[in-house]
């Protein structure tokens, strides 16, 4: 059955996430080491060499450090390379190069439950790499807690929507170099001018409309409120945004999918 509604997944999608996390194990000291390294190397760089040029600014009222203010978002950009990379680059290899997807339809596995293991183990790095930054961010106390335990639950479902969109450029793209376009056209735009180095209103009006399109904007303002510890209704947009994001993207990655390798 094809389109984009209706897709058929059972519980078998597990083991397509199973057979991930088994080869995950097998380099998990090479991949435990960007997620614990890689904070402390933007911290340091951050703090203490551009966070004394910019010093403290005003951010909802109050004065924060730059570097109080750039750690949540180094989360959600970690939540969101961790999620789009291994569904767009390292799920291209294992489509072609290693043919892994091939094996995997031999057995009573189909295509929906494959792409569906793969988005959920996608997410599943990102809460990896977003529970290790997060116990080093706190060793700088940089995170305010309990709202900081939130941070593992939104890793999950931030993880989710990147995911998909990175399945959505997989099936899209002709070849791996391709990947590059997305890259240039959609990740690094977010990267830079999604409130992750600058708070959104030193924006003109109209990028700033702009970046409210931008799914990495809705995270790093969740982020930012669950590790600065304020809750207010209108993080119920950001997280219905995202929310939204994801819904819309992973049945349409599905259906690219199913167009792209059942022909």
């Amino acid at each position: 059955m094809s389109g984009v509604v209706g897709p058929k997944i059972s519980r078998r999608f597990v083991r397509v996430w199973q057979r991930n996390f088994s080869v995950y194990r097998r380099t998990w000291k090479i991949s435990f080491l960007p997620p614990l390294l890689e904070p402390m190397l933007y911290l340091l760089a951050f703090g203490v060499g551009l966070s004394a040029l910019v010093g403290e600014f005003s951010f909802r009222g109050q004065a924060v450090s730059y570097v109080r203010f750039i750690a949540p978002a180094l989360l959600a950009v970690a939540i969101m390379y961790n999620a789009f990379f291994e569904t767009s680059y390292a799920s291209f290899v294992r489509m072609y190069y290693q043919k892994t997807f091939d094996a995997i339809l031999a057995t009573p596995l189909t295509l929906d439950e494959i792409i569906t293991g793969e988005i959920a183990w996608a997410a599943t790095k990102s809460l990896i790499a977003t529970a290790l930054m997060q116990a080093v961010i706190s060793l700088f106390g940089l995170i305010s807690y309990p709202g900081g335990l939130l941070l593992l639950p939104l890793a999950l479902l931030g993880g989710l929507a990147f995911a998909a969109l990175g399945m959505l450029c997989t099936s899209l793209v002709p070849n791996i170099e391709t990947f590059n376009v997305p890259i240039f056209l959609l990740i690094t735009p977010m990267f830079l001018f999604s409130g992750t180095f600058f708070p959104l209103d030193q924006l003109p009006a109209w990028a700033q409309t702009l970046a409210q399109l931008l799914p990495l904007t809705h995270l790093v303002a969740l982020v930012r409120a669950m590790t600065m510890g304020f809750f207010e209704p209108a993080l119920l947009w950001h997280l219905g945004y995202l929310l939204l994001f994801g819904l819309v993207l992973f049945p349409l990655s599905l259906a690219r999918m199913r167009r792209r390798l059942i022909r």
